[in-house]
């Protein structure tokens, strides 16, 4: 790849990426949160996601998910134009997110969480839970992807923060996403909570069945994991590298050199 930022390519030249963003630009008022961004995510493919707080991070993922809308710009889906006016006409077409608070109900078990709005029901007469069936499906879907937690029917709440963040992961997964957005996946984790989403994420990235943009400021977690590499300072993107290209060290430079000079003209 050229290096370009807002471009993306894979050795063998373009090929038919699953997400397109093209020219987004958001305003608020006079605040410009993004300009002119340009970038796609390949099939399969991992992304990392950098910039400092206020660099547009989280209005670029709101974007992709519904949550707001661009003031200018197009996105694809699988080469279909792709405008989300809510988060669930983005997840219907398959885009889901695991957010920092993960959206677990605590006092719920494992494989009721895994079901959560989606709960299989039977009619005999009466409706009530298809308890037997989510279970099984839960437990042959997490044993299938990697997961290994005490039992499906633990409730959430015994469960350590990096299995939480694995059953978040899973759940999105289970719902046949297209494309998964991960909002700091590893924070607040010690090194053994970090090393299971670590190992679930390389597993995931090595089938190659889900393109993943993943948000971290732990730079290293990004370089581990992620394909490419962009980064967003100020609403721009100023780096779009395969992380083979770049490194921590140039990252961390550039953003550096962006505080050096907004002290300056402070």
């Amino acid at each position: 790849m050229d290096g370009t930022p807002g471009t993306s390519s894979q050795a063998g030249g373009k090929t038919n990426p699953i997400l397109r963003v093209e020219h987004v630009a958001k305003h608020f008022g006079p605040v410009v949160a993004l300009r002119d961004v340009s970038l796609e995510l390949e099939r399969g493919e991992f992304l990392g996601l950098l910039g400092d707080n206020g660099a547009g991070k989280s209005t670029l993922m709101k974007i992709i998910t519904g949550f707001e809308s661009p003031s200018m710009g197009n996105m694809f889906l699988d080469e279909r134009e792709f405008h989300p006016r809510s988060v669930s006409q983005a997840r219907a077409a398959g885009i889901e997110t695991v957010y920092q608070d993960l959206a677990l109900v605590n006092q719920l078990t494992v494989y009721h969480n895994m079901f959560l709005g989606r709960e299989s029901v039977l009619h005999l007469p009466f409706p009530f839970l298809y308890n037997r069936k989510m279970k099984r499906a839960a437990r042959e879907f997490l044993s299938s992807i990697g997961v290994h937690i005490p039992s499906v029917n633990s409730t959430v709440e015994r469960l350590s923060g990096g299995q939480r963040q694995a059953i978040a992961i899973s759940r999105a997964l289970y719902q046949q996403a297209k494309v998964l957005l991960l909002d700091e996946p590893l924070a607040a984790m010690g090194p053994k909570e970090g090393a299971l989403i670590l190992d679930l994420l390389e597993n995931l990235k090595k089938r190659r069945e889900i393109s993943v943009i993943m948000v971290d400021h732990n730079f290293a977690h990004i370089f581990q994991i992620c394909d490419r590499v962009i980064l967003l300072q100020h609403g721009t993107i100023t780096v779009n590298k395969p992380v083979a290209e770049t490194s921590i060290d140039e990252i961390t430079n550039m953003m550096i050199e962006e505080y050096r000079l907004a002290r300056q003209s402070a």
